[in-house]
């Protein structure tokens, strides 16, 4: 593949300064879409649906029919790994996801290995989006990152977390072994993803919020950095983007320690702060309010504006500070590309 039909987000990654940022957005494939709504009609429930590839493709590829995007990312959700381990999981209309009781952490040890053989329809659904996405687009896999998951697993539902963060101090052993767990299945799960057909891999770490700095480097930055590392030994080289939603001023420890490409900024980042990881070597990406996305106006287009402007003299990504509200006008997502790409 030549550089110049090397896909735009690819070379971001590479580190290449770009003469305008790629564009992608966090859950593109999802509720504001008309097309997507008539299509979940026709799923039994939400987890049937990301378990049926042909209908996960069609959710992966209907925003780019739609919108000059520079990337797909699979529609999947970050709790198909419990599951996938043995703890129930369901959703709610209108609630949001369920989880029953947490197993014994042995028992979800035990099913690791076949953890990765339950999520094979993911690894389905990415290589038919490959097949059929143009091969200057990129196909981007994900995961949970194990301490969001493990909020989901401990309490059962989201919550403000409050739950999982006594566990992580009345139970510090028993929340390492289930962290453990996780970056295992999670490290199964992206190889098999990268193997299918996924370009870029992004560990969402979700809920990094409130957590003091020894706490964060215990829970999310160790198990970041073993999940990159089991990936790498089985000899996949696929980039890497961690997104450590709200962790505020402890992103920067983040991007110096784990060895991911890029870095996902949320709404709060300051550009002094998105400067300060491009000059440390790491492309960042974010981070536009979803609420401004959602309200349009004067407002967003000067947003847009001001975030190119501050970072894109370096390797740039233009994204959301969270996903996609489904109740955001298309015409508000359509001009906001169209102001990022010029088309």
């Amino acid at each position: 593949m030549s550089e110049g039909s090397k896909p735009r987000l690819l070379r971001a990654l590479a580190g290449e300064t770009l003469d305008r940022p790629p564009v992608w957005f966090m859950r593109q494939a999802g509720r504001s879409l008309p097309e997507y709504r008539e299509l979940r009609t026709r799923a039994k429930d939400f987890i049937a649906f990301c378990h049926n590839p042909e209908m996960a493709a069609e959710a992966t590829l209907q925003p780019m029919r739609r919108f000059p995007l520079d990337a797909a990312i699979v529609f999947a959700d970050i709790l198909l790994i419990p599951r996938a381990l043995g703890q129930e999981v369901w959703f709610e209309a209108g609630e949001g996801p369920r989880l029953g009781e947490l197993p014994p952490l042995e028992s979800l040890a035990d099913q690791v290995e076949a953890s990765t053989e339950r999520l094979s329809a993911i690894g389905e659904t990415l290589a038919r989006v490959r097949a059929e996405l143009e091969p200057d687009r990129a196909l981007i896999g994900f995961a949970g990152a194990p301490w969001t998951v493990a909020t989901y697993m401990i309490e059962g539902r989201g919550s403000d977390r409050t739950g999982a963060r006594t566990y992580a101090y009345e139970h510090p052993e028993k929340l390492d072994r289930l962290l453990d767990i996780l970056v295992e299945s999670t490290a199964r799960y992206l190889v098999m993803q990268a193997k299918s057909g996924a370009q870029v891999l992004k560990l969402f770490e979700s809920w990094a919020e409130g957590l003091a700095e020894d706490v964060f480097e215990r829970i999310v930055i160790r198990p970041h950095i073993a999940i990159i590392e089991q990936v790498r030994a089985a000899g996949i080289d696929t980039p890497f983007i961690g997104f450590p939603r709200g962790a505020g001023a402890l992103v920067e420890t983040y991007a110096e320690k784990v060895p991911v490409q890029a870095v996902a900024l949320d709404t709060q980042a300051s550009a002094a702060l998105g400067r300060k990881i491009q000059a440390g070597g790491k492309t960042i990406q974010g981070a536009l309010d979803n609420l401004l996305l959602r309200a349009g106006g004067p407002a967003l287009d000067a947003r847009v504006d001001a975030l190119i402007a501050q970072w894109n003299d370096r390797p740039y990504i233009f994204n959301l500070g969270h996903g996609v509200l489904p109740d955001t006008p298309i015409e508000h997502i359509e001009r906001t590309i169209r102001r990022v790409t010029g088309r």
